[in-house]
């Protein structure tokens, strides 16, 4: 296929709109060996999860908005787009831009914001059948461009894209913006206690203390996937996932309703890790399985247990993703404390849109300003790592994620 010939551009009004087979065809096309995909957050079974729970839709201040492309009439790339009346639940931030626009007396909102709701993972957002890459990338940028301009939009924002993508919006003209989070990176441990021979002692012994105090929490801790998970044990992440909202931003993101789609659509695609005391679960993590990351997303507990957090959320997804050799795991946005649990500073990309011509001069010199020096705390915090010295006492290099 060359991805030639005449595309049409078409606004479902929500990816539920769209056939599952269809969107997953341009989401996932890798899944066709029967294997994981690549992202689990760009599936059409998680994307309508989050339409059909109302985590989305009215209300929420992201309204589906996706793109789709047609050619002869067959479905060859989407994009999950959402007009977004406020910027929580994105991870790359954009407050300030909105209040200096504000500020100068124009609207920041409603924008456009390309991106998977509430989950700062990378992964492709211009989602293409296989020999239409490239060209449907283009098109879908000049729709994107198109759109705010016709709408009279502030902005449109393409978040946790790949460094692909990031390259090729660059070269069209959008900013390009990066981030950093932090990652775990699987160098072919056959064993956590490979992965641990590789520190340096003092971390080493520090993670084998955490280890043995949070197992040693009085309970027991399972590791629970697919057709293992039952709906008691959506009932008990749930208590956690509202604590920790209620904690950290006032209001958790994502409904009851979705985590039932979750078990009904997706049980498959995750991983919980529950400690469990007299029967009862006190504390959990939700992971979600790709086929080459284990993708760490929400943690809660009812009872405080120290450091458990760490045998959850770390070093638990460490032991999973090396049993079935998984490249690495992501355990979210930001959070220098996952450093010292072998967990690597790496570059993380968005695209930036910018309709008004003295905005986006503004925005492109605070960028290049920033750029530099998130590459300086990449590197200070890798140099920090815990691990052993190579020659020259250099720290091992992290790979940018392509």
């Amino acid at each position: 296929m060359d991805g030639g010939g005449t595309l049409a551009l078409e606004t479902p009004g929500g990816v539920g709109a769209i056939p599952a087979a269809e969107w997953d065809a341009c989401a996932c096309p890798e899944t066709e060996d029967g294997g994981p995909p690549l992202d689990p957050f760009t599936t059409h079974r998680f994307l309508s999860a989050l339409e059909a729970s109302g985590s989305v839709g009215p209300g929420t201040g992201w309204t589906p908005a996706p793109l789709a492309l047609r050619a002869a009439g067959r479905l060859v790339a989407v994009a999950p787009v959402w007009l977004k009346a406020h910027s929580r639940g994105e991870y790359i931030f954009d407050h300030a831009w909105a209040e200096a626009w504000i500020r100068a007396g124009g609207a920041y909102y409603p924008k456009l914001q390309v991106a998977v709701p509430f989950t700062p993972v990378t992964g492709r957002r211009f989602l293409a059948r296989p020999g239409w890459e490239e060209t449907a990338r283009a098109a879908l940028l000049r729709a994107l461009a198109a759109i705010v301009g016709q709408g009279g939009l502030s902005s449109a924002h393409v978040t946790f894209c790949t460094a692909a993508e990031a390259r090729a919006g660059a070269a069209a003209g959008l900013l390009h913006r990066v981030s950093q989070q932090f990652h775990w990176l699987n160098r072919g441990y056959a064993s956590f206690a490979d992965f641990l021979a590789g520190l340096a002692s003092r971390k080493r012994k520090a993670i084998r203390r955490e280890r043995a105090q949070a197992q040693g929490f009085g309970g027991t801790i399972r590791a629970l996937t697919g057709d293992d998970l039952r709906p008691g044990h959506w009932d008990a992440f749930w208590r956690f996932y509202q604590d920790t909202g209620s904690r950290k931003w006032g209001r958790p993101y994502l409904s009851r309703a979705f985590f039932d789609r979750l078990h009904q659509t997706m049980r498959a695609d995750v991983l919980l890790v529950l400690a469990l005391r007299d029967g009862k679960a006190v504390a959990g993590a939700l992971n979600l399985i790709g086929r080459e990351a284990l993708y760490g997303r929400y943690w809660g507990a009812i009872e405080d247990h120290p450091c458990l957090h760490f045998e959850l959320c770390y070093y638990q997804a460490i032991d999973w993703a090396i049993a079935r050799g998984l490249a690495r795991v992501e355990a979210g946005a930001q959070g220098e404390h996952k450093l010292a649990r072998g967990y690597l500073p790496v570059a993380t990309h968005s695209l930036h849109l910018i309709a008004d011509a003295r905005f986006r001069d503004a925005v492109a010199r605070f960028l290049a300003a920033e750029g530099p020096a998130v590459a300086d705390e990449i590197a200070a915090l890798a140099a920090l790592g815990p691990f052993r010295r190579g020659p020259g006492g250099a720290p091992t290099a992290t790979p940018d994620d392509d």
